[in-house]
């Protein structure tokens, strides 16, 4: 509660001056009537005529208290259990709100949402109701004495009204702030689910960072300087400061961010100075393959030129003026090619791992566009040759690929599609112009070898498109 009042003293005082007033008030009885029964027996025979009239009044306490027995009793002590359940009463409202205190405090210390701000307001307004509420308690028990032993039966029956009332309205309070509690639930459940992961969340990034710099020392052990990871590792130092310090200063939800940040760029650091040695020993071998792969396209770059003498020789310059500059540019290449190589290298020896892996993939870019103009230098006159010696094969590969195609766009249909006809229509009237173009004394034989090759491409993109809309109709 916001202020406890001096109610605990009080109540032990009431508390031990009843049990004290019990207890005596007890004994007295038990004397009277222990003494009562002695003195019955020792009195003579003559005298018991005189008792008769003097028992009465010694029994009912010769006037000294006037409600002592009957309601009167009765009164005091339904005013004395009014009194111990608004106690109780009192001391369950007030651990209610001791707990609820805590999970408010944990919630605010996690959460900063709208709901969460309004749980601590709609809390600050319970504790001025239960201020009012103990207040009424506490001046209805400061108002009666029970243990008075001149007690009227209306004062009791008063006391016992007004700390009945007070209790009704400790429990009133009590029941509603258990709602009030149970309303708070998700919001506990989050609050505590993310302090739960604090502490260890701090303590993953404490033995990530630990991991790291031990792997790295690894790699120094063995020669490598490592200098960007430990440029990483060094910037995560005043993230550990920040953990250090703690969520009381910097909070649970910025912790706990910064906690997963320093985890994952530590790991990344840790798995990098572990493959280090690796990697090294991956560019050696790069190194070595790419060189050795250069001299070889040179000595096949040297060959270029022979083809192109057997191109020009047997057949027409629009068969082979395109492959006119492979030579020159297959020998450029291979020249960039060491030249990168050689970057490379030095590039390794100064354990500069991207710059040298940057390099290696330019040198194996020019080394495979080289590659491939040589081999089409090669590969042109072998296509060459066999259209010459047979251009029967090309055709009838070609038309083959057009009536499969033809038989597809009729299956189910008396009448094909226009978007399928037209362009199978095309197709065969191209092959046919191609094939055509080969009579004379000098045929541009890649001229038919382009077209047919255009013409099985047109071909299978409308097959494509026919079975696309026909499993969609399905």
């Amino acid at each position: 509660m916001t202020a406890t009042p001096p109610r605990p003293r009080t109540r032990d005082r009431w508390t031990s001056s009843a049990v004290a007033a019990g207890t005596e008030a007890g004994d007295r009885a038990g004397t009277a009537r222990s003494g009562g029964t002695l003195a019955l027996a020792l009195l003579p025979l003559h005298l018991f005529p005189l008792l008769t009239t003097v028992l009465p009044a010694a029994f009912t306490g010769g006037g000294t208290r006037r409600w002592f027995g009957g309601r009167g009793e009765n009164v005091r002590a339904e005013a004395q259990a009014a009194k111990d359940a608004a106690a109780a009463a009192f001391y369950e409202l007030d651990s209610a709100q001791r707990d609820l205190r805590i999970s408010i405090e944990t919630i605010a210390a996690v959460d900063s949402s709208p709901a969460a701000r309004k749980a601590a307001g709609d809390f600050e307004a319970f504790g001025r109701r239960i201020d009012e509420v103990s207040h009424q308690y506490i001046t209805a028990v400061d108002a009666h004495d029970l243990d008075r032993d001149d007690l009227e039966a209306s004062a009791a029956a008063r006391a016992r009204t007004e700390l009945t009332q007070a209790k009704d309205a400790l429990g009133t309070t009590k029941r509603d702030l258990d709602r009030f509690t149970q309303d708070l639930a998700p919001l506990l459940d989050k609050a505590e689910t993310q302090l739960a992961r604090l502490a260890p969340a701090v303590e993953r990034a404490r033995q990530t960072l630990l991991a790291a710099t031990t792997a790295l020392d690894a790699v120094r052990t063995a020669g490598l300087k490592a200098d960007d990871l430990a440029g990483r590792l060094a910037a995560l130092a005043p993230e550990l400061t920040k953990l250090n310090q703690g969520a009381g200063q910097h909070g649970v939800p910025d912790t706990l961010h910064r906690a997963d940040r320093v985890v994952r760029d530590a790991e990344a650091v840790r798995a990098e100075a572990e493959r280090l040695p690796e990697r090294a020993r991956d560019i050696d071998r790069r190194l070595v393959s790419l060189r050795t792969r250069a001299q070889a396209l040179t000595t096949r770059s040297e060959q270029v030129q022979p083809i192109l003498s057997e191109l020009r020789r047997r057949f027409t310059a629009a068969c082979w003026q395109d492959l006119q500059r492979v030579p020159e540019q297959a020998a450029q290449s291979v020249r960039q090619a060491e030249t990168k190589l050689t970057e490379a290298q030095r590039a390794r020896d100064d354990q500069r791992w991207p710059d040298a892996t940057a390099l290696l993939s330019t040198v194996r870019a020019l080394l495979n566009s080289t590659d491939e103009a040589v081999s089409a230098a090669g590969d042109r006159l072998h296509r060459l040759n066999a259209v010459a010696k047979d251009p029967q094969a090309e055709i009838e590969r070609t038309r083959f690929a057009v009536r499969d195609a033809q038989r597809l766009a009729m299956a189910d249909r008396q009448k094909p599609d226009p978007r399928h006809a037209r362009p199978l229509d095309d197709s065969v009237a191209r092959l046919d112009r191609a094939v055509a173009a080969l009579d004379g004394r000098h045929p541009d034989y890649w001229h038919f070898l382009t077209e047919t090759e255009a013409v099985r491409t047109t071909v299978a993109r409308v097959v494509a498109q026919i079975r696309e809309e026909r499993g969609q109709g399905a």
